[in-house]
């Protein structure tokens, strides 16, 4: 894709101008693309901890796997997710707060004597699972905004910023010829008149 001009002073100097903001808003661009996917990194980081976490205790626990068949999940549900939005590197980002769990009055008396550990262990279940979630979705949120911005350098870097300094290079390569011409048609123009007065 080349760029589109025309070939006098007033294109010239809007080309310069448009180059010069790209040239100064490069810098920028790639740092907020460097920040994104170090930022992606870190929450893909996170939700794969978390995914080994829960998998280390669902192992854990596998022993248990007949006795949960009698456990009553309905005792234990997820409420809400808190959550705030924090600004990284430009983009609105998703910063989980709080996730809050309800969980209904058991009576020990009437249920088997591991239920307590049971929804304990639910409990730490149903939070890192919620947390791995975001995480993903967070570095999924992330990743697209820093495939963005790479296509935002890309463009500068490949495409505009050596567009412009080419269309600059053949306006001004233009406008010499053009003034050399003017001065040589100056020339014969004089030279022919001296030759009339004479």
């Amino acid at each position: 894709m080349g760029i589109k001009f025309k070939y006098n002073k007033t294109e010239l100097q809007e080309l310069t101008k448009q180059l010069r903001i790209r040239k100064t808003a490069l810098p920028t661009i790639k740092h907020k693309e460097s920040a994104l996917r170090l930022e992606v990194r870190q929450a893909r980081r996170r939700a794969a901890e978390l995914q080994l976490q829960i998998e280390e205790t669902l192992q854990r626990i596998d022993y248990m796997a007949p006795l949960w068949s009698e456990f009553d999940f309905s005792l234990l549900k997820i409420k809400d997710v808190e959550m705030r939005i924090k600004n990284i590197a430009g983009v609105k980002t998703p910063v989980l707060e709080n996730v809050r769990l309800e969980e209904k009055k058991i009576n020990l008396f009437d249920q088997p004597a591991w239920y307590l550990d049971g929804l304990l262990i639910l409990k730490q279940l149903a939070l890192q699972s919620v947390e791995q979630t975001f995480f993903v979705h967070k570095a999924e949120l992330l990743d697209r905004a820093r495939k963005k911005t790479t296509q935002k350098v890309n463009l500068y870097e490949k495409v505009q910023i050596p567009g412009y300094k080419e269309a600059i290079a053949k306006i001004k390569h233009f406008l010499e010829d053009q003034e050399v011409l003017a001065k040589a048609a100056q020339k014969i123009l004089k030279n022919k008149r001296m030759r009339l007065q004479t």
